[in-house]
């Protein structure tokens, strides 16, 4: 100790060292994970249990471990140090693109191109965290001279084309899905409002060239949800509508689901309609709850962090995690097109499992970086 002449023992200094660790540890937000895991889990078991999709189970379980790992490797990283990497991800992210549209495997035979032949990876799923990483890099400064019109167009651009990308594989879900997290983060970034506005305005104008290139079961969908007929294009919206209302106030209990029966693909865009059959409005508002918790908590720790880059990250995380429990709950309630975006931590699937791991790993990241490490 200065001033004394003593040292303080160097095992003292490590278990002092580990205590700071402990505490700077972002705990509200890991038992809000491990409890929608656990939710999750809980769900694909009780509505797989007897029939040929129980094996589901054991692999969500591994790709939780995997995802574990990744959230671990994630906050371990500096995410400065992720941000200065941005470009370079951006640009790897674009050659996947290409490469799994000039290579991947089709969807359900539907001429949708997601998948690497390698692994079933999801590069549009990465994608999201890449974006994310480049508008913190884009909004590293907040000073309003900054941002003039050529550096807004070329990043404008260089956010476009990923976007764009997905939007031909088609995969018209996580195209909008990445397009509301740039404009969620753009309002909230930008010194003013309106070139988000103007952005806004144009992808609005865009619709009717955009609805011209869709696919037909895509169209079908959309069309399904303005008009939805229950023996054609409406049966998934409402057979997923009546699991929801059946369950009532407090549900027919565990595994006491009927209508997975008639919902398709229900444990990767429907669970929710499983979850809210079998516990009810109670269950269905105690899981929003918790979703809720989670998005307030992200946003928390941006308040909280210890740069602008740290706070742009918790908002895109925050969007991200938002817009998927939004536009998932919408589809299942009918009050939005089947789109198969997945319910986060919830929904059957490594590629979005590991990718909402890997976001939440960003913001434990900001949160143990305000406190020096």
């Amino acid at each position: 100790m200065r001033g004394t002449g003593l040292a303080l023992p160097r095992s003292t200094i490590g278990v002092s060292r580990w205590r700071r660790f402990r505490a700077a540890v972002d705990w509200p937000l890991i038992i809000t994970v491990v409890a929608l895991c656990a939710i999750g889990l809980l769900n694909l078991h009780s509505s797989t249990v007897g029939t040929r999709h129980h094996a589901r189970c054991d692999t969500q379980m591994r790709w939780m471990i995997v995802g574990t790992i990744a959230f671990v490797v994630v906050t371990v990283i500096d995410y400065r140090a992720l941000v200065r990497l941005a470009i370079l991800g951006l640009v790897a992210a674009i050659v996947l693109l290409i490469v799994v549209r000039l290579l991947g495997e089709g969807a359900h035979g539907k001429g949708s191109y997601r998948w690497l032949n390698m692994g079933s990876g999801q590069p549009s799923e990465l994608a999201k965290l890449i974006v994310i990483l480049a508008l913190a890099r884009m909004f590293q400064d907040g000073e309003p001279t900054r941002y003039t019109p050529e550096v807004l167009v070329a990043w404008g651009v260089a956010l476009a084309i990923p976007v764009g990308l997905i939007a031909i594989q088609p995969d018209l879900g996580t195209a909008t899905l990445l397009s509301l997290i740039i404009l969620t983060v753009g309002f909230l970034a930008m010194p003013s409002v309106w070139p988000m506005v103007h952005v806004t305005l144009a992808g609005l104008l865009a619709i009717p060239i955009l609805w011209e290139k869709m696919e037909g079961y895509q169209k079908d969908r959309i069309l399904g949800f303005l008009d939805p007929n229950p023996q054609g294009n409406g049966w998934q919206t409402w057979q997923s509508v009546f699991a929801v209302g059946s369950g009532r106030v407090w549900g027919k209990g565990m595994g006491e689901s009927t209508q997975k029966e008639f919902v398709p693909e229900y444990w990767t865009d429907f669970p929710f309609a499983i979850w809210s059959e079998e516990w009810g409005f109670v269950g269905s508002f105690f899981l929003l709850a918790i979703f809720g918790f989670l998005i307030v908590w992200i946003l928390n720790v941006g308040l909280s962090a210890r740069d602008r880059v740290g706070a742009v990250i918790c908002v895109g995380v925050a969007g991200m995690t938002f817009w998927h429990v939004l536009v998932n709950i919408a589809m299942v309630l009918g009050i939005a097109p089947v789109v198969g975006v997945t319910l986060p931590f919830i929904s059957y699937g490594g590629s979005s499992l590991i990718v909402f791991f890997m976001a939440m790993g960003l913001v434990a990241n900001v949160s143990l970086r305000k406190h020096g490490y």
